[in-house]
């Protein structure tokens, strides 16, 4: 399914950066900032032969965008350069056995993001709705994660790369000459990533509610 998706949001950038309109095209920038919720990040270990896994949970968070874009008249594309972190609230195992959340879990998960987007926007006597999708890399981070697990001192802070894909939706407002005010819902996803001490590896997914400008320039 993730195969699935990253084809077709390929496909919608890249119509975007290929296909004409009539009118004449603007460049512009656009910000954003809102809340990220993160699903629990599920491990998969690979250093024994059970099927063990482990979930971190997290708080609520903050995700920024900032974004530089062409409008051809009914398509865009840009380049977006994203951030989100997350506070660490649990670490739970997920072993029968012994599935109680850890204490004292602390620390955090961020993500910078590099992102080629393609959006179609449809008019509505000045308000416009539009669907957008992306697909680039995510640079992932897990800071200071003290967790009380015998395999925690080895967890502190680890490093990531991964592929990474985003679809949503927003609607935009006009407020000014050239400048119009942006609300939108945001789903985004990595592909796996690996760890190594503790040898294991997981994706994570996020949901954002974000709001920000769009500027012609």
């Amino acid at each position: 399914m993730k195969k699935v998706l990253s084809l077709i949001m390929v496909g919608l950038v890249a119509g975007s950066m290929w296909t004409s309109s009539s009118q004449a095209g603007e460049t512009y920038v656009s910000g954003n900032i809102g809340i990220v919720w993160m699903n629990d990040i599920e491990f998969q270990d690979n250093w024994t032969d059970d099927d063990d896994r482990f979930e971190l949970g997290t708080d609520s968070g903050i995700a920024l965008t900032g974004a530089l874009g062409y409008d051809f008249g009914t398509y865009r594309a840009e380049i977006e350069l994203g951030y989100q972190a997350n506070d660490i609230a649990s670490w739970t195992e997920t072993d029968p056995g012994d599935n109680d959340p850890a204490e004292n879990s602390t620390g955090d998960v961020s993500l910078v993001s590099l992102m080629l987007n393609g959006a179609y926007d449809i008019d509505l006597e000045g308000v416009e709705i539009y669907p957008f999708a992306g697909i680039g890399a995510a640079f992932i981070s897990f800071d200071d994660a003290s967790l009380c697990f015998s395999n925690s001192d080895e967890f502190r802070s680890k490093d990531a790369v991964a592929l990474a894909y985003q679809i949503g939706a927003g609607v935009t407002l006009p407020v000014g000459d050239n400048v119009m005010v942006d609300a939108r819902y945001r789903y985004f996803a990595t592909g796996d990533f690996s760890f190594d001490k503790p040898d294991a590896n997981s994706n994570i997914e996020s949901h954002s509610a974000m709001l920000g400008l769009r500027v012609g320039i």
